[in-house]
């Protein structure tokens, strides 16, 4: 039985255009070249009928490593909580005081981005520092 290797997270939204870019900021990744035979994004909106323009976007890791990540816009708007959200390992390697300064200078740039900062653990004996954010629409996800 193969093994999936390569994964697409999803995200429903109200304007896929500008939430990809945000994610490109935090997760350092690209916006993909637009599809043929178009030289431009905005070539490629104004081919598209007028209810499918900025109706998707996406955006890739640069290195190849991580998942795509697809927005699709959707009439309704968030209701609830987030059921899977995207942990960003700003921490990873670093313990204590180290590891919270690491978070707060990440959450301090995420928040210049248009993130908000919803709840902030500092560790303890059972669990590492971890901030919990939404991006520009309101979707959770932490940093840790």
């Amino acid at each position: 039985m193969p093994t999936l290797r390569k994964i697409q997270v999803t995200f429903d939204c109200a304007e896929p255009e500008r939430l990809a870019r945000f994610w490109c900021e935090v997760l350092g990744y690209a916006v993909p070249a637009p599809p043929e035979p178009f030289p431009t994004w905005d070539a490629y909106r104004q081919a598209q009928p007028p209810a499918e323009r900025d109706s998707w976007f996406a955006c890739t890791d640069p290195t190849g490593e991580g998942p795509r990540l697809f927005f699709q816009r959707v009439p309704e708007g968030k209701s609830a909580k987030n059921r899977v959200h995207l942990d960003v390992r700003a921490g990873t390697g670093l313990v204590g005081d180290e590891r919270l300064a690491t978070l707060e200078a990440e959450r301090d740039r995420l928040i210049a981005l248009g993130a908000t900062c919803v709840l902030v653990q500092t560790a303890d004996e059972e669990n590492e520092s971890c901030i919990t954010m939404q991006d520009i629409e309101g979707n959770e996800f932490c940093l840790d």
